[in-house]
This record gives structure tokens, sequence and C-alpha cells, in this order.
């Protein structure tokens, strides 16, 4: 992705998020790309959107593909810092593994507009965003650890961490069906995670206790 520029100022008037014409761009494009499709939706309209100039929009991003590697970016990098802190800490490896599928699936139901379906775009495989696609895989590699350590046998691990993703990742398909991701929702969805990697009934509840207590401490 091309580095930002400085120095140009946005059209007149304010920031409909608040947060800057950066942001502003971001929420406007993950709504045309969402509800429109990223093909369909030109940089013109995304900054009309916006209530921007073209060439403010071009300021923050210099092609439509760097507007969606950010969207995709913002999907995966939180979960990759707790993923981070959580590998960094001594709990339980089940406890840590519900932690960051709760952790996981709230950052993919946050905001108004679904991104993470974005994730099936045939554009991803593209070159350009490769840097999504290696940060995606530095997850799943910390999903992987956090399964092996939970004393699943070797060759049993890769097939698991597959599952436990898909259970993390299918909040993306409820939200395209409309059905609303309650903090609920996501400890449920961590707690069959566990349930998929066939624990010990007493470890899934253990760990379902002090995952909480796990994401408190490293929010």
């Amino acid at each position: 992705m091309a580095p930002a520029r400085t120095g140009r100022p946005r059209a007149a008037g304010p920031s409909p998020t608040g947060q800057g014409t950066r942001a502003d761009v971001l929420t406007a494009a993950a709504a045309l790309f969402c509800t429109r499709g990223y093909t369909s939706s030109s940089t013109h309209a995304i900054a009309e959107a916006a209530g921007i100039r073209q060439a403010s929009m071009y300021h923050h991003f210099e092609r439509k593909h760097d507007i969606l590697l950010a969207l995709l970016l913002e999907t995966v990098q939180p979960s990759l810092e707790v993923a981070a802190r959580l590998l960094a800490e001594d709990d339980e490896p089940a406890a840590r593994l519900w932690a960051l599928c709760v952790a996981d699936v709230r950052l993919l139901s946050a905001g108004p507009h679904n991104v993470g379906a974005l994730y099936l775009l045939p554009e991803v495989s593209e070159d350009a965003f490769r840097p999504f696609r290696e940060r995606r895989s530095e997850l799943e590699t910390t999903y992987r650890t956090l399964v092996a350590a939970s004393g699943l046998a070797a060759d049993r691990v890769d097939i698991s961490t597959s599952l436990v993703l898909g259970l993390v990742e299918s909040v993306i398909l409820q939200r395209k069906r409309g059905v609303e991701i309650t903090e609920r929702t996501a400890e449920a969805i961590a707690s069959a995670a566990l349930r998929v990697l066939d624990l010990d009934p007493a470890v899934i509840s253990r760990a379902e206790d002090l995952g909480i207590g796990v994401l408190d401490r490293i929010a």
C-alpha cells in the first residue's frame, strides 16, 4: 500500500465520522463495498459518500485497492495484537484460546458493515493484498499454537485449527443473513471451538471461567 501523502485539505464541511478524512473514506468505502460491491464502487462514489473531493481521497489512498487493503487489515490486525499478548501470558492454553476466539468474533462483528465478507472477493488473491493474507496467516499460526498447546495429538492440530477458525469466521455468514452477533454469541462460539477439539468438559468449563478474566487483563 502506498504511503499517504500529507498537506492537502479535505473539502469544506465537517468530517462525517468525526475522525478525519481517512476514517471518512474507509467508512464510506465499507458501506459501498458491502452493499453495491467492490467492482461497482468507483473512487468518485466513495469520495462523494465521504463528503470530500476525489483529489482529497487520493491524498490518503492512491488507488481503490489501497482502500480495500486498509479495510481488510482492520479485520485482522487488532486480533493479531491480542494474539501476541495472549502468547506472552501463562494462563492455561484452553483459556487463552477461548479468549482469542471471543476477541476475534467481537472484531468481525464490530461496526455497521460486514467487512469480513470482503475476504471472499476474488481480488483478495492478487499480489496487492499479500499484506492482508500474510497477517491472516500469522493469526492462524497463533490459533494453531494454542490448539497444539491444549493437548491435541500432532496429527489433529491442522484440521482442528481449521475447524476453530471456521467457527470464528462463521459470524461473517451470520451477519450476511442478518443475525445479530451479541457478546453471548461470541462466548458461545468460543466454547463451541473448544468442544470441537474434544477437550475434557472440565477443561472447557475452566477455560470459560478464566477466559473473560484473561481478556480483561490484556485489554
